[in-house]
């Protein structure tokens, strides 16, 4: 695990920038952390990592609940899943057509999917200290989350 302190914005997108140049395979990635807490502002540098064209604004889908973007040799698959009620709606979303296919996958609001014991190969959890400065965790899981994260910590 390592423990990153994000004193801005800034900082929260170069992170997500950073982890999204190190990517090399299909991938996923849960954003755990309140609202405001920088899971969408690391999404937006993840896509900007990943080569994502500045013609698309990253938006969290919180209402389309999944946003799909070109990403060079992949494609990015942004999930929102705080307004589903039940893991049953995954089906009803298409989730399991992404997960089986060679897709980079990020997840805010990843506890449903606990549900169906799905993993991810990074967590990433946001968390206010007492001035407001962000502290980011990321944890690996399996060869894939790990080589990453040794990528980018050397």
């Amino acid at each position: 695990m390592k423990i990153i302190e994000s004193k801005s914005s800034k900082q929260t997108l170069k992170l997500g920038e950073a982890v999204g140049k190190e990517i090399t395979q299909r991938i996923c990635i849960a954003l755990k952390g309140e609202l405001g807490a920088g899971k969408t502002t690391f999404a937006q540098g993840l896509a900007k990592g990943l080569g994502v064209s500045e013609k698309y604004y990253i938006t969290s889908p919180t209402f389309n609940i999944i946003n799909e973007y070109p990403a060079g040799l992949f494609t990015l698959y942004h999930l929102d899943l705080y307004r589903l009620e039940s893991a049953d709606e995954l089906e009803g979303i298409g989730f399991d057509d992404l997960v089986n296919d060679n897709h980079i996958i990020v997840v805010e609001w990843p506890e449903i999917l606990k549900r169906i014991s799905f993993k991810f190969d990074i967590e990433i959890n946001f968390k206010f200290d007492a001035q407001y400065n962000r502290i980011i965790s990321v944890i690996a899981s399996g060869q894939p989350g790990s080589n990453l994260l040794s990528n980018l910590f050397l």
